[in-house]
């Protein structure tokens, strides 16, 4: 194929994705400190006066947040987001915030709430840490054992098929909205698993495999390029998973903990 054909065609292909989609899992809550203490008690309940959506940053969230935005601020203006997608929830949002104030983007860059980023919704498992589950909602716990995280719902929420749906739609709209930006998320833990189950085509056993390696950890950066060469028309390409390099860098704590009101993770 004469080269010049190539070239266009290729222009053609990456119409249909962003050059760079980089997701980050919001900085550590107030909601992660509370459920190490209520695990650390042996409690059932996390011990919380707020929404899930309400629940902030802690301060070590905010420093986390704060060693993002220099880590970006620091690189050259064309390898910084150009578009800042967040879920509304609150320690989501106050990430996205802190990171554009410590100059990982442009000050007067908005962001975006899209409400299909949010964390996975729990339903009466809401507020439990794991042995809450087991005694509390015996039925609930051993049928989630018999399904699994992937396909289980609790009444009132959702399962990570669920997830997966709402977050196709989100990549339609990335696609038809930002096509060729730098686009950056800010999000949860399952919503940052979910979205490489969609991107890189794996399936269930592949993506709780990943699941099982560790925590996605808070603040940690999930980056994918856009790859003319990929398939036939050109795809998304996993350059770096959890990376933790901006905490790293300025000696602020790494932390992995699961989000609080998820006393079982998804």
């Amino acid at each position: 194929m004469p080269r010049q054909t190539r070239k266009a065609e290729d222009r053609v292909a990456s119409l249909h994705w962003p050059s760079q989609l980089i997701i980050v899992r919001h900085g550590q809550s107030a909601g992660n400190v509370a459920r190490d203490a209520a695990t650390e008690a042996q409690a059932d309940r996390i011990a919380l006066s707020v929404r899930d959506a309400d629940v902030p940053l802690s301060a070590l969230g905010r420093e986390q947040a704060q060693a993002l935005g220099h880590w970006f601020a620091s690189a050259a203006e064309d390898h910084r987001p150009e578009i800042l997608l967040s879920s509304p929830y609150l320690r989501a949002f106050q990430t996205a915030q802190v990171f554009r104030e410590a100059g990982g983007a442009r000050s007067d860059e908005p962001i975006c709430f899209d409400e299909r980023l949010r964390e996975k919704e729990f339903g009466i498992l809401d507020g439990l840490t794991t042995s809450g589950i087991r005694n509390l909602e015996a039925a609930q716990f051993e049928f989630r054992q018999m399904l699994g995280k992937f396909y289980h719902r609790p009444p009132g929420g959702e399962s990570w098929c669920d997830v997966i749906l709402r977050l196709r739609s989100v990549m339609d709209t990335i696609s038809l909205h930002y096509a060729g930006r730098r686009v950056m998320i800010f999000t949860h833990q399952v919503v940052v698993l979910c979205l490489r189950y969609i991107i890189e085509g794996l399936n269930e056993a592949e993506i709780l495999a990943i699941d099982r390696a560790g925590d996605v950890a808070n603040c940690a950066i999930t980056d994918y390029v856009y790859d003319p060469s990929q398939g036939r028309d050109g795809g998304l390409v996993l350059r770096r998973y959890n990376v933790t390099a901006p905490m790293e860098e300025e000696a602020t704590p790494v932390t992995r903990e699961p989000d609080a009101i998820a006393g079982a993770r998804g």
